[in-house]
């Protein structure tokens, strides 16, 4: 049977030190075809992973501010060719941090770089060029003010990202950064709303995903797993906040990240994923259009942009990228079994996210394991699952 196999295999890497806890969720043509699960959410307590744990989603963050954005594309309430800076004057007068030095930009930034990372924003680290250091110089900001009276917001957070040179000139590269973090300050701008409160309207309440939101209240911080990161020693707690996102999750953030800042669980993620596998629909009702969920999950990047991707990011082999998700485009070079047009994201604690809509096959995984993104665990997973049921 599918599921003791995957438990079989979470069992073996928990013992191994990999990850402390997990589990993982099978759907086949939207029913459920498996369930695992082994290990502590809190290894300190002796708190099992369980289905309903909670845990920080990170970049899955992304594909659903991705689908936020094209809810207000099929209003006709956003054009993926304008201009950021309608939006945010922050990206007026952009500058590019070029050989030559800083730049002007040739064209402005669009919603579409947005969506396709290919917008010149980066995250912050170690400085091929200035625009990394600026952007941990600001991401150290938000986490010093995180706890304190005056807290940076999503809309100042993003005009800031604006005044930081880019790292290209908009179009001409590609990559991964702070865009879905621009794009979901974009969409409180056009909604008037905060931005959680547009995605709990949108997706939130119709799909039932009721404990998916930007920060974990009191009643449900029981359910949350903690972070841990491998050391010489094994598996230790990790308790700092990272990307501008509380570790704790204990309170409404006044900066709601579309690129990090979600904490869900594995059921309510898979309402979100069988909602895009029906084509828009869920339980009956219609979330979004049946057209804008093919335009969403069916992106890819232009060729100057994909050479650049298949260089940076070599685990993604045979993947493209677009509507801030990979799309597998030829499955023969990726690192597990695939099929064309799979598609999903990932997060850094390892919350792990796949539809694929040739063989109704989706996967979701949660673990919070620093660092993590696709792990080798995910891999093995997955090359379970595929080899059974695609």
């Amino acid at each position: 049977m599918l599921s003791e196999k995957l438990k079989q295999e979470l069992i073996r890497s928990i013992e191994r030190g990999e990850v402390a806890g997990a589990n993982i969720l099978i759907l086949k043509d939207g029913k459920e075809a498996a369930y695992a699960q082994a290990g502590y959410a809190d290894l300190e307590q002796k708190r099992l992973f369980e289905r309903d744990t909670i845990t920080r989603i990170y970049s899955m963050t992304k594909p659903v501010t991705s689908a936020a954005a094209m809810a207000l594309m099929e209003r006709g309430l956003l054009d993926l060719g304008a201009n950021v800076q309608e939006f945010l004057p922050g990206f007026q007068n952009a500058i590019v941090a070029g050989e030559e030095g800083l730049i002007p930009v040739r064209r402005p930034v669009r919603i579409q770089d947005l969506l396709q990372m290919t917008s010149g924003l980066v995250y912050g680290g170690a400085a091929p060029c200035i625009s990394y250091p600026e952007t941990e110089k600001l991401f150290e900001e938000i986490k010093a003010k995180l706890f304190g009276e005056e807290p940076l917001g999503t809309v100042e957070i993003a005009n800031r990202l604006g005044q930081i040179p880019l790292a290209f000139q908009p179009g001409s590269a590609w990559q991964y950064g702070t865009s879905a973090d621009v794009l979901g300050a974009v969409i409180e701008v056009i909604s008037g709303k905060r931005f959680g409160e547009f995605l709990r309207e949108t997706f939130f309440e119709p799909l039932e995903m009721e404990d998916t939101a930007f920060y974990v209240p009191k009643e449900k911080q029981p359910r949350l797993a903690k972070v841990y990161e491998r050391t010489a020693e094994g598996l230790a707690l990790y308790t700092q906040s990272h990307l501008g996102i509380m570790n704790s999750m204990e309170k409404q953030p006044a900066f709601e990240s579309g690129g990090a800042g979600l904490a869900s669980t594995m059921d309510d993620y898979s309402h979100f994923a069988a909602m895009l596998m029906a084509q828009g629909r869920y339980k009956g009702r219609e979330i979004l259009k049946s057209q804008t969920v093919r335009f969403m999950t069916r992106a890819e990047l232009l060729s100057w942009q994909q050479e650049v991707f298949d260089h940076n990011w070599d685990s993604l082999g045979g993947y493209t990228y677009g509507n801030l998700m990979r799309v597998a485009k030829e499955p023969g070079k990726t690192f597990f079994m695939a099929t064309e047009g799979e598609y999903g994201w990932d997060g850094w604690l390892g919350d792990y996210f796949s539809n694929s809509p040739k063989n109704g096959i989706t996967i979701l995984i949660s673990q919070q394991l620093r660092d993590a993104g696709t792990t080798s665990l995910t891999r093995r997973l997955k090359n379970m699952v595929w080899s059974e049921l695609a």
